[in-house]
């Protein structure tokens, strides 16, 4: 577990830190039989901590390919059990069951689990009842898109205020992690995903933001009443804040619903002039009068908008969030505008790649639902859009509609990609297409040229699929890789030929 640079982690040591002892003892997990459900990211971390913590675990997976089997091997050499290829079966005994965040809770494991009364946890519940007293509180983000964005800026934010924390939770360093790890932090921003927030009903955050709603992951939830639900959930138990977002009244309503500690308070974020208990844009400056001194009268700058990279509407949506959880924290204004200057996004979150011709290219590959990618598209004033792949079952229509008069061109590939044509046709139907029949990988090379024959002078050829990735890539990241290549290649000897 590797601390937001410049943060001092305070002394590590071999073995589960005492205060995860204790809590282990507490809720009886030692000599308890738990079952682990699936390998992967979360379910090895979990079933070595808790045969550290002194239960008895077994794990069961659906695959059993050669990564699951080596898996199984680190395991099964510290005395863990493992069942490869049966994850549907509950282990007989089984006392608790601790889950991967991706396990749906139809799962035939989950129901013999119910009806036999055994509780199921997610990682992030197990990390949460693990916690010691005066443990890190944490300041929590979830949203269909910018979350690992906003846990970034607001981990930046919080480290030039000199506490030390890090960014951790669904954004790739399990929570877990840290909290066995035995490192001292003042307080962590914390991702979480619907599947965790499923599985983790005891959380109770400092303070919580959910950024946007719109539909994803339906298949897995159910329904989009379920999906809202279980980001809802963030907020139960908030103490000091329910950020939620101006522009998004579903957010609101969750924050409605949501039973906190008394004394919270719900702070609205948004792009325009904020009321009392909102953060929001005035004359280029991000400005808070939630938390700032006579609010009802007064407004506190915090940063320039050009103090956001990169500034992007939905970026800049994304610093309000994180300022808002940080002032919620008690951080000064100098301390957000420092993190936010500091704060450089991923790679593949719309990231400017080159500019040939008078042209932008930009590659915001994480684009993989059409919300994401109408806020990509809503960033520029002229645009050749390259998009396609795994549509997941996605309708267009709402953000062709958005983006149409935006539009140079479009250059379209991938599987589904003949679900945005129509889409196009109908309320797009001036702008020319080009459709790649192509889902193999180097169709990404044609699709940038194709952009390229299309775009004029100013214009920018965006990368933002609004689709997943894996008809044509191995993730998300590869698409933006194969797209950078591509436009580096345009500057290759004869490419305008």
């Amino acid at each position: 577990m590797t601390p937001v640079p410049g943060q001092d982690p305070g002394p590590r040591q071999d073995g589960p830190p005492p205060a995860a002892v204790e809590a282990a003892g507490r809720l009886g997990l030692p000599g308890r039989r738990v079952t682990v459900a699936g390998l992967g990211v979360s379910g090895v971390p979990a079933a070595k901590a808790l045969h550290a913590l002194g239960a008895r675990v077994t794990v069961v997976n659906d695959g059993d390919d050669e990564p699951a089997r080596a898996q199984a091997a680190e395991l099964e050499a510290l005395g863990v059990t493992v069942r490869l290829g049966d994850g549907r079966t509950l282990p007989e005994g089984t006392e608790l069951i601790v889950t991967s965040p991706g396990w749906q809770p139809a799962a035939p494991l989950f129901r013999a689990a119910e009806a036999a009364g055994v509780p199921v946890w997610g990682d992030v519940e197990l990390a949460w009842r693990l916690r010691g007293p005066g443990a890190a509180p944490w300041l929590a983000v979830t949203g269909t898109n910018g979350k690992t964005t906003t846990v970034q800026m607001l981990a930046s934010i919080l480290a030039a205020a000199g506490l030390r924390t890090a960014a951790v939770g669904n954004i790739g360093t399990p929570v877990l992690d840290v909290v066995l790890s035995g490192e001292e932090y003042d307080v962590l921003a914390v991702e979480l995903s619907s599947y965790q927030l499923h599985w983790a009903p005891s959380v109770r955050p400092h303070s919580a933001a959910v950024l946007n709603l719109a539909p994803d992951h339906l298949d897995w939830h159910g329904s989009m009443a379920a999906y809202a639900a279980d980001k809802g959930r963030i907020y139960e138990g908030n103490q000091v804040a329910c950020v939620y977002n101006l522009a998004d009244p579903a957010t609101e309503a969750l924050v409605r619903e949501a039973d906190v500690e008394e004394g919270c308070r719900a702070i609205g974020f948004g792009l325009g002039s904020p009321r009392p208990s909102e953060l929001g844009v005035v004359d280029g400056i991000l400005v808070d009068r939630a938390f700032a001194p006579e609010r009802h009268k007064n407004a506190q700058e915090l940063a320039e908008v050009s103090d956001v990279h990169p500034p992007a509407p939905h970026n800049i949506a994304n610093a309000l969030a994180a300022a808002a959880l940080a002032r919620a924290f008690g951080v000064p204004p100098a301390a957000v505008r420092d993190g936010l200057r500091a704060f450089r996004p991923d790679a593949h979150r719309i990231a400017h790649v080159d500019r040939i011709d008078d042209v932008d290219y930009v590659d915001d590959s994480k684009a993989t639902n059409t919300h994401a990618a109408e806020a990509s598209l809503a960033a520029y004033e002229h645009i050749v859009w390259i998009g396609g792949g795994l549509a997941k079952g996605a309708a267009f229509d709402e953000m062709v509609k958005a983006a149409a008069k935006r539009l140079r061109g479009v250059v379209l590939m991938g599987a589904d990609r003949a679900v945005i044509r129509e889409a196009l046709a109908r309320h797009a139907p001036e702008v020319p297409v080009v459709d790649l029949d192509r889902t193999d990988t180097g169709a990404m090379a044609a699709a940038v040229h194709a952009a390229r024959d299309l775009a004029h002078p100013g214009d920018t050829v965006l990368l933002a699929p609004a689709c997943a990735s894996m008809d044509m890539f191995a993730n998300y990241k590869a698409r933006g890789n194969a797209f950078a290549e591509a436009v580096r290649d345009l500057r290759a000897p004869g490419a305008g030929q």
